[in-house]
């Protein structure tokens, strides 16, 4: 994958260490763990065994992430085995150099969108982590403009694709990952996020794509669930809604205080499991599904509460190094078990 530098607009490499950096703060991005957890953050719960769960109606997705492609799977091979695995849909990430790219066209798109149709899984949403090489706030003009050409390319992608969910980054304070990323105050990036999203929405609203705005930590914006509902509802738009991430916030906060309070704005999902107990601040702390500290009882109640019946897509960065297909199956058995289709 190619990305700009930092002061104009010409593509140079990224290694496969930037593009894990960027796709686990980005597209959904970086939240470490707080150290060891106290027993006041994390309590072992006892379970009735004999208890039959409750029934979720919400759909099963995986993010593409998952799948060691491009670099052991085709496309094809990846929507095979979701669909093989059970899942009802996958996200697909768009970055510079791949099926999912400026590379392609809505020929190549449409084509895409046909073959997973023909293997039987729906394309769930669109994300990507070009939003942190080119933040739509950043202090940089150029990398500003190269943010908006890509937001606008993604959301045409999403219409190609046949998904009406679009996620998007609208800006960010500070990234720490980037050591060459100038902070932007707090007034002036809430200020060039507005501006941004008001630019892209009248393409949105023709193409009738959903800009899913994610919640995110270690940006520095848009920190708690009262800011990103002031956020969204200052457009006054059905095509701006809440891409809830439900690890993203997991270091200092918990996914299900969040989801009440954003309710019916939340239109995509990304089922992120974490752990407190980790300590070294890095991808470490995401986890395979069931293998953390989040409260799944408390967060599918609190969705089935809101009225919540959209997709739950498990995003994770670690495609297995051997037998890959391991984590779908059992990513796959998670979920169904979170939804009480197994107990």
């Amino acid at each position: 994958m190619k990305s700009s530098n930092s002061r104009g607009t010409q593509d140079t490499s990224l290694d496969r260490r930037q593009l894990l950096a960027y796709a686990g703060f980005g597209a959904t991005m970086l939240t470490g763990a707080v150290g060891s957890a106290s027993a006041s953050t994390v309590v072992d719960q006892q379970v009735d065994a004999t208890a039959k769960p409750p029934r979720f109606n919400m759909k099963k997705s995986i993010n593409l992430w998952a799948f060691p492609y491009p670099g052991k799977m085709t496309l094809r091979q990846c929507l095979q085995l979701a669909k093989d695995a059970g899942f009802d849909g996958i996200e697909l990430n768009y970055d510079l150099d791949s099926d999912l790219s400026p590379k392609s066209g809505t020929k190549e798109f449409t084509e895409i969108r046909k073959m997973a149709e023909e293997i039987g899984i729906a394309i769930s949403g669109l994300c990507s982590f070009l939003f942190w090489p080119y933040p739509l706030t950043s202090n940089d003009p150029a990398e500003r403009a190269r943010g908006m050409e890509l937001a606008a390319l993604m959301t045409q992608a999403a219409h190609d694709l046949g998904t009406k969910n679009l996620l998007v980054v609208p800006g960010a304070v500070h990234m720490p990952w980037r050591a060459d990323h100038d902070p932007t105050p707090n007034d002036v990036c809430d200020k060039r996020a507005k501006e941004a999203i008001e630019k892209l929405l009248p393409l949105a609203e023709k193409l009738d794509i959903s800009m899913n705005i994610e919640n995110i930590f270690f940006n520095g914006y848009l920190l708690s669930p009262f800011e990103i509902i002031a956020f969204v509802d200052h457009f006054k738009s059905k095509h701006v809604n809440v891409h809830f991430d439900t690890g993203n916030i997991m270091e200092y906060q918990f996914p299900e205080h969040w989801i009440p309070m954003l309710g019916q704005r939340i239109r995509n999902v990304h089922l992120k499991e974490y752990s407190k107990k980790s300590t070294d601040h890095s991808l470490e702390a995401f986890r395979p599904l069931l293998d953390g500290t989040t409260n799944w009882p408390a967060v599918m109640q609190a969705f089935s509460d809101a009225g919540y019946e959209g997709y739950l897509t498990f995003e994770y960065f670690h495609p297995y190094l051997h037998h890959p297909e391991a984590l779908i199956y059992q990513t796959s058995d998670s979920l169904d078990r979170l939804l009480g289709i197994k107990s």
